[in-house]
């Protein structure tokens, strides 16, 4: 990994990351990432698009084939950087024989966190993740969703500047996905920086601030969820009666003909009145207008079915130096 001659900004600022496994498997091919302060940061994409790998970089549990970036305003692998991030794995395991209580004091002693502050703080995750009355029981007692709180908490035992999470939210019922939700919600009002690799679309568009979805070891989409989906804005006016007739006056005033009635791309209101006016005056019903916007999933969707024609997303570079 190259050296960095300027610092930045950016908790996460990652250019060109590129991973070749045995065989010639390309997991990423020049992924560009950046995370800024105070921000929740999404990263999505399909089975085997490459982000558990990506993380792994960050972490240093995978060696890149070839990277350059900083991690919170340091070389991807600075150790006192790397003391400062709260990171909790996908399928984590932790030690059986320790209760809740014992696991997070122990973690929290490896982070170097003072003994009068771990009993306190371990105390304050494990309430709000509801999991109090647990504290002094047996970890080999807990179901998956018990386990993923108490990993999220274990990451957070040493009040980190970022947070990188792993499918925080699998196998969490919905009462332990609004906790986490709003915990790390209160997170970021601290300034702290969360990057969070989800396939749970839904849980994404609700909390972060910004998203990357990856598609075959690229960045087919990133931005924020405004920007993402401000293409798919659009009015269907939907009709009763003949439309073919009106095709090609529809289709000068922007609109097109769909199964529902009339599509307008956009939110232009003044576009709308005019096709509605050339409607009625052709005798036509207007049941309903419905303004619409797409999901996440529907961008996702979308980025998957034009993966091979998208080029790689260009974030803002850093002054950093390149490979």
């Amino acid at each position: 990994m190259a050296d960095v001659t300027e610092l930045t900004n950016w908790a996460v600022d990652l250019i060109g990351v590129r991973k070749r496994y045995r065989g010639g498997i390309d997991a990423l091919r020049g992924v560009n990432i950046q995370v800024g302060q105070g921000e929740i940061f999404g990263l999505l994409g399909p089975n085997g698009a490459g982000k558990t790998t990506l993380v792994k970089i960050m972490m240093t549990v995978v060696r890149p084939t070839k990277a350059m970036g900083t991690i919170l305003g340091r070389p991807i692998g600075n150790s006192r950087k790397l003391a400062r991030i709260g990171y909790l794995p996908e399928s984590h395991r932790f030690p059986t024989y320790l209760t809740g209580s014992q696991l997070l004091n122990y973690y929290a002693a490896l982070a170097k966190v003072p003994r009068r502050i771990r009993k306190v703080r371990g105390g304050e995750l494990l309430e709000r993740m509801g999991m109090s009355k647990w504290a002094d029981t047996s970890i080999s007692k807990y179901s998956k969703g018990m386990m993923q709180r108490l990993g999220l908490a274990q990451a957070l035992m040493h009040d980190p500047d970022l947070i990188v999470l792993d499918e925080p939210t699998d196998g969490v019922d919905p009462m332990g996905r609004r906790d986490i939700r709003e915990l790390l919600l209160d997170y970021k009002k601290q300034g702290k920086s969360v990057l969070i690799n989800s396939h749970l679309l839904s849980e994404l568009e609700m909390v972060c601030d910004r998203v990357s979805i990856l598609v075959g070891g690229l960045v087919a989409r990133q931005g924020t969820l405004q920007e993402l989906t401000e293409q798919s804005k659009e009015y269907c006016i939907v009709v009763s009666g003949k439309l073919a007739p009106l095709e090609s006056k529809i289709r000068s005033l922007g609109g097109r003909l769909s199964r529902e009635g009339v599509v307008l791309k956009g939110h232009d209101p003044e576009k709308v009145n005019a096709l509605i006016d050339v409607l009625r005056q052709a005798g036509l019903l207007i049941e309903s207008v419905q303004r619409r916007r797409f999901s996440l999933e529907d961008v996702f969707i979308k980025a998957m079915a034009t993966a091979t024609t998208v080029p790689v997303a260009e974030p803002v570079r850093s002054k950093t130096e390149r490979l």
